[in-house]
């Protein structure tokens, strides 16, 4: 026997239709590469997203075609968002920050037929545009008085007057729900990097996932800012989750600062924000240099890499604003987990309450995960046991684009697939994840682990730390001994014994740093995580102490 309701495809088209009809008049705020503060609403969104899908028909693009994007977020983006998804074709958001060599492999294996870019890209797509034969179209997300006389770049379309020129009279087309919406390329540190291509199934279903009270808990009443960037993960879903409860939306932009975060806040009145902890650190470091609180931030998400305990604490005890730990992958499109507590869990004494702060959280529904050993045999969730991390689900990656890499999956007896994250953590018996490492970062010294967030972790609540990386360097009887790599604060010091003696009774003898390196900067990718394989290729030639 069948169910008897109606059949209609989740499709991202959905998602405008319904932020136009039922918030039409809502904000959509950006601070723009012009430098200027733009306001728009949802219902402009959409008929400006009508007016895209009716400019790419001009361009004869098929369905299915690739529509490349090299732009920060910003209303212009959030309209190619729903615009190129919607009418058919597939969104590509490209990481500006990758080497330009990189990006051409990247556009070129994606088969982009179009590429959109902000004008402070314009010196890249210069660098690169003889090199992407296959593009045929490029727009520059500008008016048109603001295109330069010579780009060297053929037929460079302003973005205001390819859509100007187009109706925003059209009529979504319904299709298969499997049928693609985006990719997004991961950051390739090991070979060439690999597509993940999402669907409009997927990413509907996980619009409604992160929406959820206990996962990012989106709500009309919100005003949301993500300053995670647009070009990865789709900003971790938020622009379709914005669009499915109908909040306001307040984007940064190029300004990514302390100070231009903090202003975008208070003035928007933001109260919720996501981002990664490098540019919370920013922000932090700007209001207590300044002596300012917060006046409507009630919560912020953090992800991208695991948040300090100092600054969970920081905002939470200083600042009144409860801190999300989330964790996720590109491959997940990307949400896995966020540390939202249970019940039980709200009256604990503040120490007990932040061990479980410090975890990466519980699945959102729609994301299943175990951990197993090197036997592939499933490990107690006890939270003791460790051992590498699997998850499935309907937003999680089943092959790469192109096949690249082969089958990544783990096939269970079941002939279930899992994806391995590449991470190892533990699960404790309220199901509560927690990452003890990357499972190419955990330092393997005689014999036992060292997890180098533990080692990070205590760096960064030294008041003079304000950065702390923790790497491996090979041992001749030890296999591996860790060192942390240290940026100091401006204006404070801190001497290498100084910092060894911080971590006494911290952390097991054994698992102190065997030395401490000051360096003015530690390398960071596109979306602020620490590059550890940039920081061991620039320590190449570092001897541990003794030896």
């Amino acid at each position: 026997m069948l169910g008897q309701m109606q059949s209609q495809p989740l499709l991202i088209s959905n998602l405008i239709v319904h932020a136009d009809r039922h918030h039409h008049s809502t904000e959509i705020v950006s601070r723009r590469v012009e430098g200027d503060i733009h306001r728009t609403t949802w219902g402009q969104v959409a008929a400006r997203a009508r007016r895209v899908a009716n400019a790419l028909d001009s361009l004869h693009l098929s369905f299915g075609d690739r529509v490349g994007t090299l732009a920060w977020n910003g209303y212009r983006h959030l309209e190619l968002y729903f615009g190129v998804s919607g009418s058919g074709r597939v969104l590509h958001t490209l990481n500006p920050r990758l080497h330009p060599e990189q990006l051409v492999w990247i556009v070129n294996h994606a088969d982009d037929r179009a590429l959109c870019f902000d004008m402070s890209f314009l010196p890249l797509v210069q660098a690169v545009h003889a090199k992407c034969p296959g593009v045929k179209h490029w727009i520059a997300l500008c008016d048109a008085d603001k295109l330069p006389a010579d780009t060297g770049i053929p037929g460079l379309l302003s973005y205001e007057a390819w859509i100007g020129g187009a109706t925003d009279t059209y009529t979504w087309p319904e299709f298969d729900e499997n049928c693609a919406s985006s990719m997004c390329y991961t950051s390739g540190t090991t070979g060439n990097p690999k597509g993940a291509v999402y669907s409009h199934r997927s990413t509907l279903l996980h619009a409604y996932g992160a929406a959820l009270p206990d996962a990012l808990g989106c709500s009309a009443r919100d005003a949301i800012l993500p300053v995670v960037p647009m070009f990865h993960v789709n900003a971790w879903g938020l622009p379709y989750s914005a669009a499915a409860v109908g909040c306001k939306l307040v984007f940064p932009g190029p300004a990514l600062d302390g100070k231009s975060v903090y202003e975008l806040i208070e003035g928007e009145q933001v109260t919720m924000a996501a981002g990664v902890p490098t540019v919370w650190q920013m922000l932090l470091g700007h209001m207590q240099q300044n002596g300012v609180k917060f006046s409507t931030l009630k919560r912020t998400v953090i992800g991208g890499s695991a948040c300090p305990p100092a600054m969970i604490a920081a905002f939470n005890d200083q600042y009144g604003v409860e801190v999300l730990h989330a964790w996720g992958m590109t491959e997940m499109s990307p949400l896995g987990t966020v540390c939202t507590l249970k019940n039980a869990q709200v009256a604990l004494p503040a120490d007990e309450k932040m061990k479980v702060r410090l975890k990466q959280g519980r699945s959102v529904f729609g994301v299943d995960m175990k951990i197993v050993n090197e036997l592939g045999e499933e490990q107690p969730w006890d939270g003791k046991a460790y051992g590498d991390l699997l998850v499935r689900g309907p937003w999680i990656i089943a092959s790469y684009f192109k096949g690249e890499g082969g089958d990544p999956l783990q096939y269970d007896a079941a002939g279930r697939g899992w994806f391995p994250t590449g991470d190892v953590a533990t699960i404790d018996a309220d199901g509560f994840m927690q990452i003890t490492d990357r499972s190419k970062d955990v330092i393997k010294s005689g014999g036992e682990w060292i997890s180098s967030i533990d080692v990070e972790n205590i760096a960064m609540a030294h008041p003079a730390v304000a950065m702390a990386a923790c790497i491996g360097m090979k041992h001749p009887k030890w296999d591996e001994r860790p060192i942390v790599v240290v940026v100091k604060k401006p204006g404070t010091e801190v001497t290498r014994d100084e910092l060894l003696a911080f971590y006494e009774g911290k952390i097991a003898k054994w698992q102190v740093p065997d030395d401490v390196v000051f360096v003015d900067a530690i390398p960071l990718g596109a979306t602020g995580k620490m590059q550890k394989m940039t920081l061991r290729q620039q320590l190449a030639g570092y001897k541990l102490p003794g030896l």
